[in-house]
């Protein structure tokens, strides 16, 4: 499972130009499930999103998770972080996983952050989706289950 999380001041998706989720201060988390996930990789992922401590304290260090800063978070499918473009120039999405697989376990996670005290907003899964937001920091980190096993 892999997941670029970005430390937003707002972020919002549009779908058909209607807005269907945004948040202010907290997350866009774009989440890419792999063909060999399971669940032992959502429960990774979701612990390390919610754990990561990179809301800045009273001293100005990144000391502080999303739970101390009741943040919010944006979570949206993105089946193209599984993208392979090391051979020829159109990327091979054959690592991503089948869309009944991803949507149960992206909606699984949306479940879990909910379940863990945090609120959620979501894309819809598998639309053409616009997404609007203003990076703080800039921070942006990339997480992959693969690589912690």
């Amino acid at each position: 499972m892999r997941s670029v999380v970005q430390r937003v001041s707002r972020a919002a998706v549009r779908v058909d130009g209607e807005t269907v989720g945004q948040i202010a201060k907290g997350f866009l988390v774009l989440l890419g499930v792999g063909m060999e996930d399971s669940s032992q990789d959502l429960d990774w992922m979701v612990d390390k999103i919610i754990g990561l401590r990179v809301f800045e304290d009273e001293e100005g260090k990144m000391n502080r998770s999303i739970l101390e800063e009741k943040g919010e978070i944006l979570l949206v499918s993105q089946f193209t972080l599984y993208g392979d473009c090391r051979k020829g120039r159109r990327p091979s999405f054959s690592a991503a996983a089948p869309p009944q697989k991803a949507k149960a376990l992206y909606d699984e996670a949306a479940a879990k952050i909910a379940a863990r005290g945090v609120l959620v907003e979501t894309g819809i899964f598998q639309a053409d989706m616009k997404i609007d937001l203003v990076n703080d920091g800039p921070v942006t980190l990339l997480l992959d289950s693969e690589k912690t096993f």
